[in-house]
């Protein structure tokens, strides 16, 4: 029998909320829109005008419903993640883009904007998803980007993402050693590493249970890949280019602290739209 979207929405927003779920109503309309292939919009449009589910969608939607109430990632039940202007591929093996991480990736796209080259270069260390690449190279068509992924699996999502974009070079290895040909040449290198203290075990189930370890925890106090980058990103950039790294709240200090004892300049860390610090960007000497 035929259920009113309205009634549906309600009662999974309730479930998910029961379950915790941080954002119920908004994964409520992700995942009927999913089973309706409907954008939330129109999900929304649907209800309003009193629309109905049928039987077998909403057995179908059920057992979705279940998967997210146990805190599997809405991202991971309908395959894809809004990254600013993009839709991503995601699933079990990659880490699902933040919202955060957004704001982060627009210090990269100004400095490439503001480049006086007609072909400007960006390095992307440990892409996963590719979604801060693939904002890069679909926002500033003119530049040149190159990305690196050393997981197996999250390499396999960034292919599927970066399919049909000429200008993004994708690359599976180590971020320690790739791109020697590009040493002294890139504009801005980015990064959003591991950076979760290996003894800080993340709250959320939704992080803890399904992003991969690789992708959360970097070391003792969370900045081992962060100096890693530190170097080799003074490897590729040219005198005056800018690094950009995403991290924790309470990292911004000592990120700082590291930069400008590795040599780079006007070590500045920024906070996102929540008022949290979130990046920290620096100047090649």
């Amino acid at each position: 029998m035929p259920i009113p979207i309205s009634a549906q929405l309600r009662a999974i927003a309730q479930r998910l909320a029961d379950a915790g779920v941080p954002d119920p109503l908004v994964d409520a309309e992700l995942l009927i829109g999913h089973v309706l292939g409907l954008g939330r919009g129109e999900l929304q449009a649907a209800a309003v005008r009193g629309d109905q589910i049928a039987e077998a969608e909403a057995e179908r939607l059920a057992l979705l419903v279940d998967r997210r109430a146990a805190r599997e990632p809405v991202q991971h039940l309908t395959g894809r993640a809004a990254f600013r202007h993009l839709e991503l591929a995601v699933g079990p093996g990659v880490f699902v883009p933040r919202p955060e991480t957004e704001t982060v990736v627009q210090f990269a796209i100004d400095a490439l904007l503001e480049s006086a080259s007609a072909q400007p270069v960006a390095v992307d260390l440990g892409t996963g998803s590719g979604a801060i690449a693939l904002a890069m190279a679909t926002e500033v068509p003119h530049a040149r980007v190159h990305a690196v992924e050393r997981s197996a699996d999250a390499y396999a999502w960034a292919q599927r993402n970066a399919r049909g974009v000429g200008n993004l070079t994708l690359v599976h290895g180590d971020l320690a050693t790739a791109f020697d040909e590009l040493r002294g040449v890139a504009d801005v290198v980015i990064s959003n590493p591991p950076y979760v203290p290996d003894d800080a075990i993340p709250r959320d189930p939704e992080v803890r249970l399904h992003d991969p370890a690789q992708a959360l925890y970097g070391g003792a106090d969370g900045l081992d890949v962060v100096r890693v980058i530190s170097s080799r990103a003074q490897d590729l950039l040219h005198a005056g280019g800018l690094l950009v790294l995403e991290h924790g709240e309470l990292q911004g200090a000592a990120i700082r602290d590291i930069l400008t004892s590795d040599g780079w300049r006007a070590a500045a860390t920024h906070q996102d739209l929540t008022r949290r610090d979130r990046a920290t960007t620096a100047l090649r000497a």
